[in-house]
């Protein structure tokens, strides 16, 4: 099923995405960040920060480097959020 999913994304990128503008705010694009995540991490968890990296990539991110991460998590741990004085 992965290989499936692989397939899916591969055949995105190579005919349908060229008919659009980029619009990506994201380095890797968010159909490779996928693709990488789903290699990964397998298919669900490949989907689900996919799904996320997408729902990310707007008008009002920021965009840059956001490479797929080596552990899984959906939301990006935070340094301040324990901080001791």
């Amino acid at each position: 099923m992965r290989k499936v999913i692989l397939k899916l994304i591969r055949f995105y990128q190579k005919y349908i995405s060229p008919l659009k503008p980029p619009t990506c705010r994201f380095e890797p694009t968010c159909s490779t960040y996928t693709y990488q995540a789903v290699e990964r991490f397998g298919i669900l968890k490949g989907l689900l920060l996919g799904f996320w990296r997408v729902l990310r990539c707007n008008p009002i991110s920021k965009g840059g480097h956001d490479p797929v991460p080596t552990e899984f998590y959906l939301f990006k741990k935070s340094n301040n959020s324990l901080r001791r004085r």
